[in-house]
């Protein structure tokens, strides 16, 4: 008869120990990991915390203490008129409105015009491209203060004086926005284009059917930068417009902060109006800025 062997019992198993490791496959220490997020919430607070007081400032009553101490952060009855305030107070939706004129047609000519530059430094083959490709490097280094004269004179000599027109030329397509489209195609094979010009493809078919689908997440931070840009810009506005009917909604809240400067709330309220297209135009592109940023990044 067989012996039957008794069955050996199974090594007991040790427990993995969870690991964490960068991108680079290297163990991470828990201090280090720790210490990571200390200063990523350290950062956050910084740069949120400022505009989340502004919003809870921006809802308070008129009966609350917003410089008490300790603060409250949380509105204890939280109100929407001083929103009505604003608009009571100042045109702030004609001003927005204008804003949101200048912002759109700067998006609009930056997105065109720098696709369409880039495209042209990236692949077409030409005498002058490297001297191009320098002066647009050598245009963002002069500052906005030392050529607004000239472009005011520019402007007065044109007739754009006092319009809409005037704030938009300038900027219509900004330096750093052809570099960054210039470098998204730098980084497409060449092979794609050249499988589309032996099946006849020409220049533009190759622009708009190939390259620029692949560079959307550059298109979308080129829109980006150049809405907030224009949404933002105070400066130049303030120096080329004169009637108040077609001001900004940086000038016009600017006007609202010196004449009523004692008043934080209306204030508040004001900065949150000026704030939440920026808000909800990141909101909408996220998905493609972040793609973007490496797709664009100009390589030294």
């Amino acid at each position: 008869m067989e012996k039957v062997r008794p069955t050996e019992r199974p090594a007991p198993e040790r427990r993995a120990r969870a690991r964490v490791t960068d991108e680079h496959g290297r163990r991470v220490r828990v201090w280090e990991l720790v210490l990571r997020y200390l200063l990523l919430l350290a950062v956050l607070a910084l740069t949120v915390g400022p505009f989340l007081w502004q919003l809870s400032t921006s809802l308070k009553g008129p009966t609350e203490d917003i410089f008490g101490s300790p603060p409250a952060f949380l509105p204890g009855h939280p109100t929407l008129h001083n929103y009505q305030r604003v608009a009571d107070t100042i045109p702030v939706w004609d001003y927005a409105l204008n804003s949101l004129r200048v912002a759109g047609a700067n998006v609009v000519t930056n997105c065109v015009g720098s696709a369409l530059a880039g495209y042209a430094l990236a692949r077409l083959r030409y005498r002058g491209r490297r001297v191009a490709t320098l002066v647009f490097i050598l245009a963002m280094l002069v500052p906005v203060e030392g050529i607004i004269i000239a472009q005011f004179t520019t402007m007065r000599e044109l007739g754009l004086n006092n319009t809409l027109i005037g704030v938009v030329l300038p900027g219509c397509v900004g330096a750093m926005n052809v570099l960054l489209m210039r470098n998204a195609f730098l980084n497409l094979p060449h092979e794609i284009e050249e499988a589309a010009f032996v099946d006849g493809a020409n220049v533009w078919q190759r622009f708009l059917r190939i390259a620029l689908p692949a560079v959307k997440g550059t298109l979308a931070v080129v829109a980006i930068f150049a809405f907030m840009g224009a949404w933002d810009d105070f400066l130049w506005p303030l120096i080329v417009l004169s009637d108040p009917s077609r001001f900004t909604l940086t000038i016009g809240l600017n006007y609202l902060h010196g004449t009523f400067a004692n008043d934080e709330r209306l204030v508040a309220a004001g900065t949150i109006i000026a704030v939440a297209p920026l808000i909800a135009l990141f909101a909408c592109l996220q998905r493609y800025f972040f793609r973007g940023v490496g797709e664009g990044a100009v390589k030294g």
